[in-house]
């Protein structure tokens, strides 16, 4: 049975689709339709990669069963061209067989290529509607450019969705492509994406933008373009079907920050509070990118991240008393007028988990280092009168917090005589690593030992302390106590604190298994 194009466009207009389609490859059409029978419970939009198979149109058969069998499955044709970006390596006019035989054996949706497409006679696409939407898409796989003469382009030519895909290259690539989606999607059926890792805001923003729907991959190992997020993540950590012009937008912004455990986290508790908003990664590699996609987003909170806290101070309209002092800035709110104001949390990310074991008056503790995370310590303890200590492997920079925040010097050579109640590592020794520790063993004299380091999940400095007989307090908890207060600040509303390490517990143990695993592959 056939349909005339307008009712296509009515058929698959964006609200009616879903808001993630699955990318399915294989390496032959068993595997493939195999591999869409396992994700078709939780997901009922589909696109089949057919230019991943050497023979495409012997999957047509079994793809045929499968929409048969799961007709309320939204499913998707693609056999993209080598010289656009794909794998097929046929004829343009191949790929137009393929496809017009995809939409017989039951695809609601094909994609052709805009290079593609100029190849084939008007009347040949026409025909092509009849038996399927036809989604009309461009890739840009160096850059964000262009994108209004682009789609004039595209629009010269009869389709029902017009995708237009580019590459992120810097933050603000993704205000583009979103300014784009919001001036053009009510005149069209648009999907609109950037590719590589700092388009993977749009990814989950661009739906909010105008998007018709946006593309996630089967697993981490499944990806079919550069930056593309898994559909579990989507889902379950970023709410993409909540996703509305209403959602507020947070971020972690600092370069690196690709695995960065703060989305997981702040998507957990936007969840739990029941806060309309979303929690990305901003990987900005200059803070004038940064800046300007802050403001023109707008990004209502951020969390800030190295190298950035401290040079983002300079441009805060307002700060408050802690950023003052530390000189560095963790958290930031944009507010209505555009104006933003900077706080710091790390204070409160070691002090809070302190106070819930010893009173820290009079406590005497010693601080290792002196960049922004121990400044943010010796200020946040010396508030609640602590007897704070500072060791730093060279002196000037110990030697400048001590004087501003009235705190001791101690020698390395001291501290086989010295007792403390507490010893905090804020150093980034001991990082990624189990063999690195910033004391020795007979260096450990105190009641507890906390190390602001949480990845891995137990330093060696924690492993000795423990044999030396003192209680570990993991840095997992300066981490969720100082995002439990950005959230605070940002939403007004306690933080669901067991929630937020319940998650943030899962996620480290789920990455350790998924790099045991990668070393076992390894050593095969």
């Amino acid at each position: 049975m056939t349909a005339a194009p307008n009712q296509f466009v009515a058929r698959f207009r964006p609200l009616r689709l879903p808001r993630v389609c699955v990318a399915v490859t294989g390496s032959d059409p068993s595997e493939i339709v195999e591999k869409a029978e396992a994700l078709v419970r939780d997901n009922t939009f589909l696109e089949f990669r057919l230019d991943y198979l050497a023979r495409p149109v012997l999957a047509l058969g079994r793809i045929k069963q499968f929409t048969e069998y799961h007709p309320h499955v939204s499913t998707i044709a693609t056999c993209r061209r080598v010289a656009n970006g794909g794998k097929f390596r046929g004829s343009v006019a191949s790929q137009l067989d393929i496809l017009t035989k995809a939409a017989a054996a039951g695809c609601q949706l094909v994609d052709m290529e805009l290079q593609s497409a100029v190849h084939c006679k008007r009347t040949q696409l026409e025909r092509l509607r009849t038996r399927a939407a036809l989604i009309l898409s461009y890739h840009d796989f160096r850059g964000t450019k262009k994108l209004e003469e682009t789609l004039e382009k595209m629009v010269a030519l009869p389709a029902d969705f017009y995708k237009i895909v580019t590459t992120a290259t810097t933050l603000h690539d993704n205000v583009v492509m979103m300014k784009f989606l919001e001036k053009n999607s009510d005149r069209y059926s648009l999907i609109g994406l950037c590719m590589g890792e700092q388009g993977i805001i749009s990814r989950v923003l661009g739906v909010r933008a105008g998007s018709a729907f946006t593309f996630a991959a089967v697993s981490e190992d499944e990806k079919t373009a550069p930056g593309q997020v898994t559909a579990q993540e989507l889902r379950s950590t970023y709410r993409i079907e909540q996703v509305d012009p209403a959602t507020r937008v947070y971020a972690v912004a600092g370069d690196p920050v690709l695995h960065s455990l703060s989305p997981a986290i702040m998507n957990a508790a936007l969840r739990r509070e029941t806060v309309n908003g979303v929690y990305v990664a901003l990987h900005a590699k200059t803070l004038k990118d940064l800046l300007g996609c802050v403001k023109e987003i707008p990004i209502h909170g951020l969390s800030i991240t190295m190298p950035y806290k401290e040079a983002i101070v300079s441009h805060l309209d307002n700060t408050d008393a802690h950023t003052t002092k530390i000189g560095a800035c963790n958290t930031l709110v944009r507010a209505q007028d555009g104006k933003l104001y900077g706080f710091n949390t790390d204070a409160a990310g070691v002090v809070r988990p302190l106070q819930q074991r010893i009173s820290l008056e009079q406590a005497k503790i010693l601080v290792l280092g002196a960049g922004g995370a121990a400044r943010a310590a010796v200020y946040g303890l010396k508030e609640r009168g602590a007897e704070v200590y500072i060791l730093n492997r060279t002196l000037g920079p110990a030697q400048k917090l001590a004087r501003s925040a009235r705190a001791r010097l101690v020698k390395r050579a001291d501290l086989k005589k010295l007792t403390f109640d507490v010893i905090i590592n804020a150093t980034s020794v001991g990082m990624g690593n189990t063999r690195e520790s910033p004391l020795n063993e007979n260096e450990i004299r105190t009641r507890y030992v906390f190390d602001m380091v949480y990845d891995p999940p137990e330093t060696r400095l924690m492993k000795m302390a423990k044999a030396a007989g003192a209680e570990v307090i993991p840095g997992i908890e300066m981490f969720v106590q100082q995002a439990a207060r950005q959230f605070e600040i940002w939403t007004g509303k306690p933080a669901p604190l067991d929630e937020m390490l319940r998650v943030v517990n899962r996620v480290i143990e789920e990455r350790a298994a998924a790099k045991d695993a990668d070393d076992g592959l390894k050593k095969k």
